[in-house]
């Protein structure tokens, strides 16, 4: 049986950049697949999703910037509850959301059955996404490419290469290295850590901080520790700088990409804390 300091070892033990790959904690416990989903529900902050204004200005700007309208066909990926499939379905483009959340899933599809859209909702890893249709614009929004390691993001890049039409574009958004300067590695404890997030029982909880300055990236590394088992979630961040991104794009084979400070439209700027780009299929 494991010593205390053993069991504290593992904890404060530094992986690997990408190690360890845990999405599925967050997106399918049941637990936390509802927190993440009221978190996304929430318009009134920024965690899962956007507040709901900049979503409607951002929302606004993409149909602007692509020309969505009546037969538009966009995919979401990642969408969670529909927050931008079901406003972009209201302007008639033809949408396909994609998200590993059963929940979010559900939710989407039961606000497109009340609002009278046709929604083609698909609840699966989105690494694992294939399909015949073809896109003339795609999404991953709320940086959701920075939770990606190298070769997932590849895999991604590549799969929204194929999945585009001639001339179609993808847009995301990004962490910039504004900051991963920001960012330091801590540790820190505490009972039900993050108000229960983690569980509906009683449970201890330590987040352990990792900053990998050579990789750019940054680990979250969550010990949830509960009566009946302990559990260890691993967050991933990777930073970009415009460089990095437009290198990982073009290897992809996308060409003549534009940078805003953020899915909204607004212009670049360097020293933000995140950015977006469109990108063009060759």
């Amino acid at each position: 049986m494991k010593s205390i300091f053993a069991h504290l070892e593992e904890i404060n033990r530094r992986p690997e950049p990408f190690e360890f790959y845990t999405a599925e904690e967050l997106w399918t416990e049941e637990h936390t697949s509802d927190q993440m989903l009221a978190y996304h529900l929430n318009t009134d902050i920024n965690v899962s999703s956007r507040r709901g204004e900049f979503i409607d200005r951002s929302v606004e700007w993409i149909a602007s910037r692509f020309g969505v309208g009546p037969g538009t066909r966009i995919a979401d990926f990642g969408c969670g509850p529909g927050l931008y499939a079901n406003r972009l379905a209201k302007l008639g483009a033809r949408v396909t959301g994609i998200d590993f959340s059963k929940r979010s899933i559900k939710h989407a599809r039961g606000v497109a059955v009340d609002q009278g859209l046709t929604i083609e909702y698909v609840n699966q890893n989105y690494l694992d996404f294939e399909t015949q249709d073809r896109f003339d614009l795609i999404l991953m929004i709320m940086c959701d490419f920075c939770a990606l390691s190298p070769s997932h993001r590849m895999v991604m890049l590549t799969k929204f290469h194929s999945q585009l039409l001639p001339g179609g574009s993808v847009l995301l958004d990004v962490y910039s290295m504004n900051a991963f300067k920001q960012r330091e590695a801590a540790t820190s404890y505490g009972v039900n850590l993050l108000d229960g997030f983690w569980s509906a029982e009683r449970y201890y909880g330590f987040l352990t901080t990792f900053k990998y300055d050579d990789a750019k990236v940054v680990l979250d590394k969550y010990t949830i520790v509960e009566a009946e088992r302990t559990r260890t979630v691993y967050n991933w961040l990777q930073y970009f700088s415009p460089e990095s991104l437009r290198s990982e794009l073009e290897k992809a084979g996308f060409t003549q990409q534009e940078l805003y400070a953020d899915v909204a439209g607004t212009p670049f700027d360097e020293a933000a804390s995140e950015f977006a780009v469109v990108a063009n299929k060759g």
